[in-house]
């Protein structure tokens, strides 16, 4: 089991700043340690126009691939499975998500950037997030707020982890938030 205190779950309503707030911290972490060895991945909105038409995956060193999308209308994506009227490529995101999310001895940090509907699709996703709890290494991940007052039950598990602690993020103190979870990770990888 992960010690106290290693699992950060920011959650909070689409469109906050989540995903901004890790990419934020993340880039932080680098600037005051380049060493650190970080491995992820964060989700991407891909708009065209005003119009939001998906989401990509990319990983801490800059690789992306889809992950949904609505504009998708190839022979094999119609088996693919649907969040509102996204259809999910589970296989693109396997592809670039679960090779980062491998334990290895000298990982400073995981990010995972979110443990949502979408992500959990793939069958091997939450495992692979389950081992990087038990590795005891920190976890910075994002989950998505409660539809209709029930948790997904992946999400549901990570919040219920002895480990975790949740950080709720409204407009008002994301800022706030930023530098707490920044300054809890300094701590906890005693970065001098």
């Amino acid at each position: 089991m992960a010690a106290a205190g290693k699992c950060f779950l920011v959650t909070g309503p689409p469109g906050v700043g989540k995903t901004t707030l890790v990419i934020r911290v993340l880039e932080s972490l680098k600037q005051s340690n380049p060493s650190l060895k970080i491995q992820g991945f964060y989700t991407r909105e891909i708009r065209e126009g005003a119009e939001r038409v998906g989401f990509e995956v990319v990983t801490l060193d800059g690789r992306r691939g889809p992950l949904a999308s609505t504009n998708v209308s190839s022979r094999e994506s119609q088996r693919w499975p649907n969040v509102g009227r996204y259809k999910v490529d589970v296989a693109s995101f396997e592809s670039l998500a679960l090779p980062e999310l491998q334990v290895k001895e000298d990982t400073d940090l995981f990010i995972i950037d979110e443990v949502g509907k979408m992500e959990l699709f793939s069958s091997s996703f939450f495992p692979a997030v389950l081992r990087v709890l038990e590795s005891n290494i920190p976890l910075l991940a994002t989950v998505p707020v409660p539809k209709s007052g029930r948790d997904i039950p992946g999400v549901a598990r990570l919040k219920n982890h002895p480990g975790a602690t949740i950080y709720t993020l409204n407009t008002s103190n994301r800022d706030a938030m930023k530098e707490q979870i920044y300054s809890n990770l300094v701590n906890l990888l005693q970065i001098q």
